[in-house]
Parts: structure tokens; sequence; C-alpha cells
């Protein structure tokens, strides 16, 4: 499993306007090949009467499912420059759909590919991006005398304090990165003198928003 990867906030849309011709930019995160189609059919459907509805897609942990669809404008002068962006971008599990309305001026190749490019960049930024990092949810089980003093570290550390549970021992839920691990259970450990008792729950991503 990966560690940490971007991808888009969530939905986002923006619209620029190249020597007439409308590009209007759709963005979304999406996490199978059957999320994007069916994402590129709403907006194609939503602009039946649009000129061209590009679109491109990365999905999966390597980036595996990678398509790109020109949509009738000359072949490699969108699809696959809105690809590039993404790829640029380090974007995984996102899909963008382009929809260009003609302003009757030809832009030729060139033109093309940095008008679908541009526009491209501008959805992502409207969408938003995330930094998602894997951490593990850490379980601190310890007797009741050290809770002051655990709760106290933990919320002055960088390690994200997320509950705590008041059994026959009190028990400390912490999000910890997943390289994290080893020295998180050995701080524990020493900030108890052995008393303390970790233990992995689970696994979760937490997002970070891209500055």
């Amino acid at each position: 499993m990966r560690n940490n990867y971007f991808t888009v906030k969530g939905y986002g849309e923006s619209e620029i306007i190249i020597s007439k011709s409308r590009f209007l930019t759709y963005v979304e995160r999406v996490e199978t090949e059957q999320e994007a189609l069916l994402f590129i059919d709403k907006i194609k459907k939503m602009h039946a009467s649009a000129t061209h509805n590009c679109s491109c897609y990365m999905i999966g942990e390597h980036d595996h499912i990678q398509k790109a669809n020109d949509d009738g404008e000359p072949s490699g002068t969108a699809g696959v420059p809105m690809l590039e962006v993404l790829k640029k971008q380090g974007l995984k599990d996102t899909v963008v759909v382009v929809t260009r309305y003609f302003g009757g001026i030809k832009l030729g190749g060139g033109g093309l590919i940095r008008a679908y490019g541009n526009a491209t960049t501008e959805g992502i930024a409207a969408a938003g991006v995330v930094e998602r990092k894997l951490h593990y949810a850490m379980k601190v089980a310890v007797d009741y005398v050290w809770l002051g003093k655990l709760e106290n570290e933990i919320r002055n550390s960088n390690y994200t304090l997320r509950d705590i549970g008041y059994a026959e021992s009190v028990e400390i839920f912490v999000s910890v990165l997943k390289e994290d691990e080893a020295a998180f259970t050995e701080w524990m450990t020493e900030l108890t003198n052995g008393q303390a008792i970790v233990s992995n729950e689970d696994a979760l991503f937490i997002e970070f928003l891209k500055e």
C-alpha cells in the first residue's frame, strides 16, 4: 500500500476563454474506471451541444489505468496534454473533462495543446489538491496515573490525538504516520517506564491541503 499520494480534494470547475472559444473544465476524484466513465458521461450529457467534450483520467496505486480522449479534436491535442498535467502534478484517482464551445477562430495544434493544458490546470486549482498520508490508528492502554502526562505530551507533539476511552485502564487513540510507528511506540514506552501497552488498531489515510 502506498504511504502517500496526491489527488484532488473533490469536485471543481472553471472556465477560460481563448480566442473566443469557451473552455469549461470539470474535475472530480474517482476510485474506479467506472466512476470516471460515469462522470464523463454526465458532463457530456450536460453539454450535448458543445463542440467537444475531451477527457482524461488517471486511476490506481501505480497509475495502471490511464486514458485520454480527444473527442474530435486533432489527435494528441486535447486528451493527452490534459493527461500530462495530471502526470506533472502527480495526481492519482482523478478525472477531468474539458468542454469546448468553438468561437470561430482556429487555434492550431500548438494552440490547442496549450489551451487544453491550461484549462486542466485551472480546473485542478479550482478543485484543490490534497496529499493523502497513510497513518496508523494507534491505541495506548495505560493506568490512569499516566493520563495527564501522556495527553499533554501528545497534544504538544506532531502526532494527532483522536480520542480517549475511559475503562478499567485509559485508552488513548492517536494517528501516527506509518513510518513513525516504531518511534511512537518507543516514545510511549519511555514516557511510562514501560507500563504502556501500545497496539496498532487500523490503517487510514489523512488528507492535508497542498499549499
